[in-house]
């Protein structure tokens, strides 16, 4: 595929449109998912493994991905792929209320994130390498904008007529956003040499990519213990209808969408990636700390508006700085090794918050996960500025050139 010199030839505003109608249709489940597989009879444990293993595919599915989108010079077939996973995981779950058939369709869901990796990709290769951080704040606030709409619709059909019809919606707009990623933009530039295994090798030791990706984990075990996980269980005990677990999750994805817009596109260029991304571990720490100790549903809903801009923060940013440095024909790699690994978080998250709902308590669930983001927070400090020293993988410049620092 030949580049295309006009960036407006790239249709952006149709991929940021399927980009939204994606997430939207991966997310319209996620503020009963952990309500409804209770309510079929499920222990909180189990429940954690089902929401879990959402993230644990992604985990293993997300290289494999990678590794071939940069072999094959292709990323719009992922992304088209993607699409059809999702309508199939929203319309697999209408079809079944048995938890072992959740529990696989929760995978497919997972094999439909697993694309994003392409979606990042692709939409980067529309900017210049120095605009990266500027790419994926746009594309990150498309995606919270698609999970923020996709959840209060999810909580608002689910409220109005009962659980399966959050899932029905969620495959409907999947469908049409798998007809706009039809005539979105292929690129990939001519000269980009195909990926070998000592490429792959290359990309899997870069020390920038093992410490960003390590943060992620930490980031998404934060991420999925609360606001996509556990969080509307707890608003529960307060009293929350199935709407009102919609708006809490839409409260929290909000800010989410506007930190990631102002922070990947201003904030970090002013004061640097590591201190946005030490900000946002201390929002999302502090106020998961104080969920437990919140007695009102605006008192929550307020705690995580504020978490969330914490996640907006960080999470754009750290997507950036796993590709920023790499040349072009392995950044598809780089991303998936960085999803991939963060996908492990997302395991983990649920997966303990579970177990502690039927071995501690939430309460104790949600200091333990908030205390961890504050220590993440110090960990960023430390860890970024060791980063500082990798260096650049590209097989156009030599390997003792080092990236800016951070």
């Amino acid at each position: 595929m030949h580049p295309i010199s006009d960036q407006s030839s790239y249709r952006i505003p149709l991929f940021c449109g399927v980009t939204l109608l994606f997430w939207f249709s991966m997310y319209t489940c996620v503020p009963i998912l952990t309500a409804y597989v209770m309510d079929l009879g499920s222990s909180s444990q189990l429940a954690g493994v089902i929401v879990g293993m959402y993230g644990l595919s992604q985990m293993l599915l997300r290289i494999p991905v990678g590794v071939v989108s940069d072999r094959i010079h292709k990323r719009k077939i992922f992304i088209i792929a993607g699409l059809l996973f999702s309508v199939f995981s929203g319309v697999g779950i209408l079809l079944t209320q048995d938890l072992t058939w959740i529990l696989f369709l929760r995978i497919i869901a997972g094999a439909a994130a697993a694309t994003w990796v392409d979606f990042t990709i692709l939409f980067a290769s529309y900017y210049p390498k120095q605009e990266t951080t500027k790419a994926m704040g746009t594309i990150s606030m498309y995606n919270s904008v698609g999970q923020m709409l996709g959840i209060l619709c999810g909580g608002w059909f689910a409220d109005h007529y009962g659980w399966e019809s959050a899932f029905w919606i969620g495959a409907a707009v999947g469908f049409i956003g798998m007809l706009g990623a039809l005539f979105i933009v292929e690129k990939f530039e001519d000269h980009a040499p195909k990926l070998t295994m000592e490429g792959v090798i290359q990309v899997a030791g870069d020390r920038t990519l093992l410490i960003v990706s390590f943060l992620a984990i930490l980031f998404q075990i934060l991420t999925f213990a609360t606001v996509f996980g556990f969080t509307p269980v707890y608003a529960q005990s307060l009293g929350a209808t199935k709407l009102d677990m919609g708006l809490l999750t839409f409260g929290s994805t909000l800010p989410t969408a506007i930190a990631a817009w102002v922070g990947g596109r201003y904030i970090a260029r002013r004061l640097g990636e590591r201190k946005v991304i030490i900000v946002g571990f201390i929002l999302t720490g502090v106020f998961t700390v104080l969920i437990p100790f919140t007695q009102a549903l605006w008192l929550l809903i307020l705690t995580q508006a504020i978490a969330g801009f914490g996640r907006g923060f960080t999470s754009p940013v750290l997507m950036s700085l796993s590709i920023k440095h790499m040349d072009t024909g392995k950044r598809a790699t780089a991303m998936g090794f960085y999803q991939a690994i963060y996908g492990l978080g997302m395991f983990i998250g649920p997966l303990f918050m579970g177990a502690a709902g039927d071995w501690l308590t939430l309460r104790e669930g949600f200091v333990i996960v908030g205390a961890l983001g504050c220590v993440t927070a110090v960990l960023s400090y430390w860890m970024l500025g060791k980063a500082r020293l990798s260096p650049v993988i590209s097989t156009t410049m030599p390997n003792d050139k080092l990236q800016k620092p951070l």
